[in-house]
């Protein structure tokens, strides 16, 4: 994804001159394919799913249009691959929406604004991720009644805070680049200090709700997840029920719980050799005492991810691991399979390049199972975890949130990419933030009459959908 052995100089004329086959100005067209089926795309992805998760994946997809774009990567994915590319290649997030991003814990113990979703991740052209950025800003702010016009400038800022970021990391050192990172109590401190006397009592409000949401953010961590997701029963802790969301391992017909536990332990010893050293260490105070599988997300839902409990031998000290299944990134099919063999792995590569800072516990691993072989990664369930409420944005707040979420993104292609090219491309003007606006408005016209589409499958009978779960 780097050029080796040329000069910054040499790497922005790289970058301008491709220009000349893939103008800025025409990243704005789409055009569907004759032959689109999207609702055929989504009901391709239900094989190797859980075939009854399927249906409240389906349902989840329909509340909204924002929540179909959602689980519809594959969709937009199959529609980019249709239109010129840059060929300026950086790790992809693959399904960069608004809701992918959040804060959370950095080993340090410092809250962090970034990426927080990556099962999508694979090599591929930047604009991929700007666009499904600047689309998703479009499709929310639809959703939350804003005016067309103002839509559009939230994309538009999405997009200049991306490009303005580039042209700024260009002018850094790699060094600087590895270690930028948005620290939320930073950023608070650093905007209450640019407001004056006057304005700090104007936005008092508005400060306090920041510093009320940040302090909600430091008790979302471990244990508050264990309060909430298990209990003692006969001086055991178990993962509470509640199917068919959270469902136990002693609770799922069919298999024997003991002894699938025991081949899980084993699992936990595979997965233990992912980690550091130093990790491994810190893992090795744990047990694994219960397993439950548990429905996540939109898009994945139908994937399996399980909540694995670990216990310490000091009392009432426990550690909640999630282990997701990983499978090919909904990009492989447009952008070339990964390099690793083992897709979890692949997860965690992409995750720890993009990254400013990733969870000490994230690994993976391969398990065999009766439906063959599955790969997972594996992470803490919740540590400082905080996210906007995406339908309680107002404008202003979606126009901060763009620019959080642009700068972000920027960091992250500055990485793995050559930042020097992809800056020198987008340049000073701008035709690409109004070129990526016009398309984000249109890709977003696209949604809904997708979502209008799988609503009538599921009337037709065509899809089979399950809603309030």
């Amino acid at each position: 994804m780097t050029v080796q052995g040329l000069s910054a100089q040499q790497l922005a004329e790289r970058g301008k001159a491709v220009r000349k086959d893939v103008p800025r100005g025409s990243h704005a067209e789409f055009r569907p394919g004759k032959k689109r089926d999207p609702i055929g795309l989504l009901i391709g992805q239900a094989e190797g799913r859980v075939p009854e998760l399927v249906p409240i994946r389906h349902g989840r997809m329909l509340v909204s249009p924002f929540t179909f774009y959602r689980g519809a990567a594959l969709v937009m994915a199959a529609d980019l691959a249709r239109a010129p590319t840059t060929g300026l290649s950086v790790q992809l997030c693959g399904d960069a929406h608004l809701s992918n991003f959040g804060a959370y814990a950095s080993p340090e113990r410092r809250l962090v604004f970034d990426i927080n979703d990556f099962d999508e991740t694979l090599p591929g052209p930047f604009e991929w991720d700007v666009k499904r950025l600047a689309t998703s800003f479009v499709v929310a702010g639809r959703d939350n009644g804003f005016s067309a016009k103002k839509c559009r400038r939230r994309a538009r800022t999405a997009v200049r805070s991306y490009r303005e970021a580039m042209r700024e990391l260009a002018q850094q050192s790699i060094l600087a680049v590895w270690y930028a990172r948005l620290d939320i109590e930073d950023m608070i401190a650093q905007y209450r200090a640019r407001l004056s006397s006057r304005e700090r009592k104007r936005r008092k409000s508005e400060l306090k709700t920041a510093h009320r949401r940040l302090a909600k953010a430091y008790t979302r961590d471990n244990l508050q997840a264990i309060g909430k997701l298990t209990t003692v029963v006969d001086g055991r802790r178990r993962i509470v029920s509640d199917p068919p969301l959270v469902m136990p391992l002693n609770e799922l017909a069919g298999i024997d719980s003991e002894a699938v536990l025991d081949q899980l332990k084993t699992l936990v010893t595979d997965y233990r050799a992912t980690l550091q050293q130093d990790r491994r260490h810190l893992l090795d105070h744990f047990r694994l005492t219960d397993v439950a599988h548990k429905v996540v997300g939109v898009g994945s839902v139908g994937t399996r991810a399980w909540i694995l409990l670990l216990e310490s031998t000091v009392a009432d000290e426990a550690l909640l691991i999630q282990a997701k299944q990983a499978g090919l990134s909904a990009l492989s099919e447009y952008a070339g399979a990964s390099e690793h063999v083992n897709q979890g792995e692949w997860v965690v590569a992409g995750q720890r390049l993009m990254q400013a800072a990733s969870d000490i516990f994230l690994g993976w691993l391969r398990a065999d199972t009766p439906d063959g072989e599955q790969d997972y990664y594996l992470r803490q369930l919740r540590d400082w975890k905080m996210s906007a409420d995406i339908e309680d944005l107002n404008p202003k707040a979606m126009k901060l949130y763009a620019q959080l979420c642009g700068w972000t993104l920027a960091r992250a292609h500055a990485r793995s990419g050559d930042r020097f090219a992809i800056a020198a491309y987008l340049g000073k003007s701008k035709r690409f933030d109004c070129a990526v606006a016009d398309f984000a408005t249109a890709y977003a016209d696209q949604n809904d009459r997708d979502y209008t589409a799988l609503s009538q499958a599921v009337a037709s009978g065509r899809v089979q959908a399950m809603s309030g779960l």
